[in-house]
This record gives structure tokens, C-alpha cells and sequence, in this order.
């Protein structure tokens, strides 16, 4: 029986986890450590709108960067291979054969399979890039992709520890618990995108939240109170 897998090679799923996540966690501790200080509620506030907003951009520029700069690569890696198939289309014939051949296959069938994989130029590409680069060239994560994950997780996980503020609220319990519930409920999704334990996972990213936000407001009170 066959089975189907899930899209493990997309670029959005690591983005739009990281991202979820870094928002919730920095955006919690961030109110955490202003609410350390003793300030007013409205300060908290802009101090999580502006955590939320630079946040968010960073986090996308960050992934565009990071992920054009390695298509852009994989892409320069492609034009030396298209190069090399148009310009020695039998050492590059050879070379295909021999890889298949240092994985077990008989050197008359490694040979044989290797140029009835090649026959078309488009097709030889896309195998050597495989075998040699070990990257898809027609499946490769789009920039704008990770950019788009990466700044709306980030701006829906920062909203969270922000939202219990924005609806009235003058103390920092509401937020920490809705926020660590959040960590929770993110640890327990990821863990079924991933196959893992639910709730081990969940647990995993609560400790950490709760780790950040309880430091930081210990920072935030000490200091708040030498300025004071």
C-alpha cells in the first residue's frame, strides 16, 4: 500500500513556526520586563506595538535575505552545471554513471540508466542538480513566501501577550497566562505537523516562555526601581 508524504521541501512552514513563536516569546518577555518596571498600562502598550512592528519587519527582511541569498546561490551553482552539460555532456555522462555506480549499481546498467536520464538537456539538469547539489531546481522556497510566513506569524504570536492590554486589562497575569497558553497550543500543532509528542512539546515551549517573561520582569524590577 502506498502511503503520501507531506510537503517537507515548501518555505513556509519553518518561517511561519519560527516566527509564531519569536513573537510570542520576545513580545511576552518584552511586556514582562516593561511591566517589571512598574510603568503604566499605556506605556505597556506602546512598548508592545513597537516590539510587534519592528519585530515583525525584521523578521521578514531577515528570511528574504536569508533565503534569496541561497536561491541566488543554488541558482549560480545551476549556470556552472547548464555550462558544463553543454560543454562536456560526456565527462558529465560519466560522472552521473559513476555516482550511481558508488551506490551499488553495476557499471553497464549505472551507465545506462544515466543516459536515459539525460536525454533532454532540462531533464539532465534537474538530475545532476539532484544527485550532485542535492536541490530540486523546480521546487526551490520563494523569498517573498518566507517573508509573508515569517511577518504575520510573528505579528499574530506578538499580538497575544498584547491583546489582554488592549482590551482593558492594568495587570501583567492576564497576558502571561493567555501567552503561555498560546506557547502551549503552538508546541502542541507543531508537534503534530512534526509527528512528536503534543503534549511534551507544548510543555517544552510554556517553560520557555514562562523562563523568559519571569527573568525579564525580575530585569525590569530591579532596574525600574534604580531609575525610579
Amino acid at each position: 500500500m502506498h502511503h503520501a508524504h507531506r510537503d517537507v521541501n515548501g518555505g513556509w512552514l519553518r518561517p511561519a513556526v519560527f516566527g509564531a513563536m519569536d513573537g510570542l516569546v520576545s513580545n511576552l518577555a518584552l511586556i514582562s520586563g516593561v511591566a517589571g518596571g512598574r510603568v503604566s498600562s499605556s506605556t505597556i502598550v506602546l512598548t508592545g506595538l513597537a516590539g510587534l512592528a519592528a519585530g515583525a519587519f525584521s523578521m521578514a527582511a531577515g528570511e528574504y535575505t536569508s533565503v534569496a541569498s541561497q536561491r541566488e546561490l543554488v541558482e549560480a551553482e545551476l549556470d556552472i552545471e547548464r555550462r558544463e552539460l553543454h560543454r562536456n555532456p560526456e565527462g558529465e555522462l560519466r560522472e552521473l554513471a559513476e555516482l550511481y555506480e558508488a551506490r551499488g549499481v553495476e557499471p553497464e546498467l549505472a551507465a545506462e540508466v544515466a543516459r536515459q536520464l539525460t536525454r533532454e538537456p532540462e531533464q539532465a539538469l534537474e538530475i545532476h542538480a539532484r544527485e550532485e547539489l542535492g536541490v530540486d531546481p523546480t521546487d526551490m522556497p520563494s523569498p517573498l513566501v518566507a517573508a509573508g510566513s515569517s511577518f504575520a506569524a510573528f505579528a499574530v504570536g506578538a499580538l497575544l501577550p498584547l491583546l489582554p492590554y488592549l482590551l482593558g486589562a492594568t495587570q501583567l497575569w492576564p497576558a502571561v497566562a493567555l501567552s503561555l497558553a498560546g506557547l502551549f497550543g503552538c508546541g502542541a500543532v507543531v508537534a503534530r505537523i512534526t509527528a512528536r509528542s503534543w503534549w511534551f512539546s507544548g510543555l517544552r515551549q510554556l517553560l520557555l516562555g514562562a523562563a523568559a517573561a519571569g527573568v525579564t520582569f525580575f530585569v525590569g524590577s530591579l532596574f525600574g526601581a534604580t531609575v525610579g
